[in-house]
């Protein structure tokens, strides 16, 4: 940046990206300079480097909030795990889909699994009905991840919390 370049000459780039041409590096800061702006190095092993200028300052702050709208896409870092039974009763459901719900409101991944004792894993069909059932009643609150998938004694699925809905217009 500035005066830490020290080639000769550089390709330059004007404020609104527009290329100069290949001129000495004295000139090109004089130029940045005159402008109250910076002469930054963007791409030095170019032959000669390309040098652009702008307000680095400015620059730098338009990638700090790139970078903190990035992050403010991802879901939690959690993963809340919520263990079942193939033979669940129906208010041990709802209690549990509480649970999913306040774990999903708080913007973490949850883990449902649905373990199988002794015989129960040869009906299999079972736990997809019930994680089936868990998906219906979730509806607005999670989105499927990670399908219901058989793993040795344990059926597994993974909900992410859902986008939130826009409240419905007049029109609808």
């Amino acid at each position: 940046m500035n005066r830490r370049i020290r080639v000769p000459e550089v390709r330059l780039i004007d404020e609104e990206g527009k290329q100069v041409g290949v001129i000495p590096t004295k000139e090109a800061l004089a130029q940045a300079e005159e402008k109250g702006l910076d002469l930054v190095e963007v791409a030095p092993q170019a032959k000669p480097p390309v040098c652009r200028i702008m307000d680095f300052g400015k620059y730098l702050y338009e990638q700090r909030k790139r970078q903190r709208e990035a992050r403010k896409g991802q879901t939690g870092g959690l993963v809340k795990e919520i263990k079942i039974s193939s033979k669940i009763e129906a208010h041990d459901i709802n209690f549990k889909i509480n649970h999913i719900i306040k774990f999903l409101e708080q913007k973490n991944r949850v883990k449902v699994t649905v373990v199988f004792r002794g015989r129960e894993v040869s009906h299999a069909e079972r736990g997809q009905e019930l994680l089936d059932h868990i998906i219906s009643l979730l509806d607005g609150y999670a989105v499927v991840e990670n399908p219901p998938n058989l793993d040795g004694r344990n059926m597994t699925m993974l909900l992410g919390p859902a986008k939130k809905r826009s409240p419905p217009t007049a029109s609808e």
